[in-house]
């Protein structure tokens, strides 16, 4: 059996990382098989709202790398199939008319049930299922009919998908029954908490793919991250690459108990992932960040820089506000400056003929013994006269690639500030 599943995305408004979540699990589960992933926008209307949400939906997904097998397809393309299928199941008698509308006639005894490959055993007394509505008055068919005919002629094995739809999986079977179709495979993903327990939502921070992009968190870092939310390999290991991810993914693996969402923890790992790239593609990514946001830098001073952050920040979102200073010019706040040790470290280090870092350290060392202060009381302010910040890049680099006429300037300046 050649494994087809599908990543059916409402498109009423951005797509939000829990559905990335599960779109993914179906990505690896498909991939990892050798089998298809379909992309299903479900929808029964054509109004402009959809069109930019279904161009958001495919550009987030393209950004995080998970791709689809074939067109994209529209639930509204099936509406006349759907009718033709209602109107079947009415002159069957497993549906009738009602106001306008077409109902499905529910059994209304036993139980109806399935073995979901995430939770176990799953079944529902057949009395409490009410007799769905397959099409409105308006003729336009209802989700809990669409999708399950669109999965029947797709011949989608695996529905894979959140667990809101639990109760809507026995309505989906008894209909498939109907139409004699055996109903796929059902797995029913557990949704994702905030660190505070509660459904994820804005309140826990960026929930869009695009709010991430934006941040600046890596696409294989999120994917990795997202992946080991309810799912983990062998309980231990938590940097994986890609097709790491899908050679080792398995339903099974799957915990049916929601995970949490913790931005910390994304933060260390996209820390990990930038940290591990080649200076230049390290410098590639900098480049590319910050151009696409209309950060107008010389491309050359930015490559220069990309060394200094790369082992400091997390997120490339980080790094315009974390390196300014070396583009632009600073307002540093004079509570924070020191006279006497600015004056002595402007003629110090304006003795300096090889202006490196390595030069700049020993004079800076040497300044610190002829001050008799520690190293921490010395720097702090001339790290924030040239740099505006307590924090900041090594401060030897910084002053390297600063240069020597606008540091000695700005420690100049800094001085006359705490008069």
């Amino acid at each position: 059996m050649t494994v087809r599943v599908r990543m059916a995305p409402s498109p009423t408004g951005l797509l939000h990382i829990g559905g990335v979540h599960t779109f993914l699990f179906n990505w690896l589960f498909a991939r990892g098989r050798d089998g298809a992933c379909m992309l299903r926008i479900e929808n029964t209307d054509t109004s402009r709202e959809v069109q930019e949400a279904t161009e958001q939906i495919q550009r987030s997904l393209t950004w995080l790398g998970i791709d689809w097998d074939g067109p994209v397809t529209f639930q509204l393309d099936a509406i006349e199939r759907s009718r033709e299928l209602a109107a079947r199941l009415v002159e069957e008698g497993a549906a009738y008319e009602d106001e306008g509308a077409i109902r499905f006639r529910m059994p209304e005894e036993g139980v109806t049930g399935w073995d979901d490959a995430v939770r176990g055993r799953i079944e529902f007394p057949n009395e409490q299922l009410e007799d769905v509505v397959l099409v409105r008055s308006d003729g336009r068919p209802t989700y809990n009919f669409a999708s399950p005919v669109e999965d029947m002629d797709d011949a989608i094995t695996h529905v894979i998908r959140g667990d809101d739809h639990i109760s809507n999986t026995p309505k989906q079977i008894q209909i498939l029954h109907a139409l004699g179709h055996e109903p796929p495979v059902y797995a029913h993903v557990a949704s994702i908490l905030g660190t505070d327990g509660k459904k994820l939502s804005k309140r826990h921070g960026a929930v869009s793919v695009d709010e991430f992009h934006e941040a600046g968190y890596l696409p294989d870092a999120l994917v990795n991250f997202l992946a080991l939310i309810g799912w983990a390999p062998d309980g231990e290991t938590t940097i994986m690459t890609r097709d790491e991810i899908v050679e080792r993914f398995t339903l099974e693996a799957v915990s049916a108990s929601p995970g949490t969402f913790d931005h910390a923890k994304l933060d260390w790992m996209n820390g990990v992932y930038l940290r591990a790239l080649a200076p230049d593609a390290y410098a590639d990514e900098v480049v590319k960040y910050l151009g696409e946001r209309g950060v107008d830098w010389p491309e050359d001073r930015v490559r220069a820089m990309a060394p200094l952050v790369q082992e400091k920040v997390a997120r490339l979102g980080e790094i315009a506000d974390f390196t300014r200073f070396l583009f632009e010019d600073v307002a540093p706040d004079p509570s924070l400056l020191d006279r006497r040790i600015l004056e002595a470290a402007a003629q110090a280090l304006a003795a300096v003929d090889d202006w490196t870092a390595a030069e700049l350290e020993v004079a800076l060392k040497r300044l610190c013994e002829d001050l008799g202060e520690k190293p921490r009381t010395v720097f702090a302010p001339i790290r924030v006269a040239v740099t505006g910040s307590r924090v900041s890049p090594g401060l030897y680099e910084s002053l390297e690639l600063l240069g020597r006429e606008t540091s000695l300037e700005r420690l100049r300046r800094g001085a006359e500030l705490t008069a």
